[in-house]
């Protein structure tokens, strides 16, 4: 315990060091905990920025705009358009890269207009371990990563969270919607909205961790292991739902949700890192 109290107040020493920050905020564990930290530290010199695109479901933007308003920090909705480069469409596996590079675009054109000087994300550092492309896009733009220099990992974050009161300490990791499309597969709104959909229909259905994986024709389900009895037991109401969307085929993934199962095909790709 006395570790993790030596890494929050580094935390806390970081960003007092930095002066002013311009927060990339989605609402998520890590991201709503930088922002209360740097809000409580900087005061209105800590800005959040959410960045709004077809690949944010709605509930997750207004679920932003909630935790801002509760934490009481400057909260700033911009439109990115990721969708727009090809390169990202295309979906290749290094598609969080162009995402990073739109994103940081604009919060690097936001900053000069505020007069801030840097710009930070919710990288924590457990998140060196995966498959994370958007990284570089971070070192290019000179985005820093406090919870990394911290040394904060995911279960550090989650505990002072729970710690300071913010209702996201244990929400499930998110990730953003074209993260449900397998590699090579072309990422259109539609396909986006789709699967948005598709996701809300077990959201309402009171499921807690879940991903609906888009295979063309083909939605492949993932929930958390202790709910795939519960999945059985929907299972006509939610094929019913989603093949109201468009899918022809409704699946349940056997292993259940895991992080990042869309990578696992990496490791059969010579060359991909």
């Amino acid at each position: 315990m006395e570790a993790l109290e030596i890494r929050y107040s580094r935390l806390q020493a970081i960003l007092r060091g930095m002066g002013e920050v311009l927060v990339a905020f989605s609402g998520g564990v890590d991201s709503t905990f930088l922002v209360k930290v740097a809000f409580d530290v900087l005061g209105e010199r800590a800005v959040a920025v959410t960045a709004d695109s077809p690949s944010l479901p709605r509930r997750e933007l207004e679920e932003a705009r909630r935790l801002a308003a509760e934490i009481g920090v400057r909260h700033l909705v911009i439109e990115t358009h990721e969708l727009d480069d090809p390169r990202y469409a295309a979906n290749p596996a290094n598609r969080c890269y162009f995402c990073k590079t739109e994103l940081f675009t604009r919060l690097e054109g936001l900053a000069r207009e505020l007069g801030f000087r840097w710009l930070a994300y919710g990288e924590n550092a457990d998140d060196a371990l995966g498959h994370r492309p958007g990284a570089q896009a971070a070192q290019e733009f000179g985005v820093r990563s406090p919870l990394k220099e911290a040394g904060l990992t995911k279960a550090d974050v989650r505990a002072l969270s729970r710690r300071l009161g913010l209702p996201v300490w244990d929400k499930p990791a998110f990730a953003c919607l074209s993260s449900r499309f397998p590699y090579g597969s072309t990422i259109t709104a539609e396909k986006l909205r789709q699967v948005e959909a598709a996701e809300q229909v077990l959201w309402e259905l009171g499921f807690r961790q879940f991903r609906v994986r888009h295979h063309g024709d083909i939605a492949r389900i993932e929930v958390g292991r202790e709910e795939r009895i519960r999945l059985l037991e929907v299972a006509e109401e939610v094929s019913d739902r989603l093949r109201a969307l468009g899918f022809l085929y409704v699946t349940m993934d056997l292993l259940g949700y895991r992080t990042g199962s869309m990578n696992e095909v990496l490791v059969k790709v010579e060359g991909v890192r």
